[in-house]
């Protein structure tokens, strides 16, 4: 008998302790943090002969699967974020900044940001062009560009257009 009431006090305890918890973990008020990513996007193209030392992009092609690096350093000089991706199909990269960390006001991505096409995988087309700057890097820019959703936004920050042309175009075309 006396061990029948034991189990039936180990049991309501048992039930009163659930339901305590319960009731705690509903008045617990639920963060619903909005995710924000920082993101870079630019397109690849393939400058022609004819525009090859330009910025003009007249008759330029996309390139498919170039690489392209990200570069952010910190306001003090030294490299915080580095990243090398890929373009798509399109020759179009959006590329969220995972991991990129601003331990300092100046060090926002306007400022110590930018990208560079570093190889294209096309034989015909693997000279880097200086359109937008790409041979040092090109500074990103603020479109006014966001994505929304309800737990997620995204900033987007554009890098311009970024080029490679032939090898072997003529002095002609210059």
């Amino acid at each position: 008998m006396a061990s029948r009431n034991l189990s039936s006090i180990i049991s309501l305890l048992l039930v009163l302790v659930a339901f305590t918890y319960t009731q705690a973990s509903e008045n617990i008020p639920h963060t619903t943090e909005k995710k924000i990513d920082v993101v870079v996007e630019t397109t690849v193209y393939c400058q022609t002969c004819e525009h090859s030392g330009t910025w003009s992009l007249i008759g330029a092609k996309p390139i498919p699967s170039a690489k392209v690096s990200i570069t952010c350093k910190s306001y003090k000089g030294h490299v915080s974020f580095y990243k090398v991706l890929e373009t798509d199909k399109n020759g179009y990269l959006y590329a969220p900044l995972e991991g990129f960390k601003m331990q300092h006001i100046l060090d926002h991505p306007l400022h110590s940001c930018f990208v560079k096409p570093l190889w294209s995988p096309l034989e015909s087309c693997v000279l880097l062009s200086n359109v937008n700057y790409g041979l040092n890097g090109s500074p990103l820019r603020y479109e006014n560009k966001r994505l929304h959703g309800s737990k997620y936004e995204a900033v987007i920050y554009a890098a311009g257009p970024l080029a490679f042309h032939p090898p072997d175009c003529s002095k002609t075309h210059y």
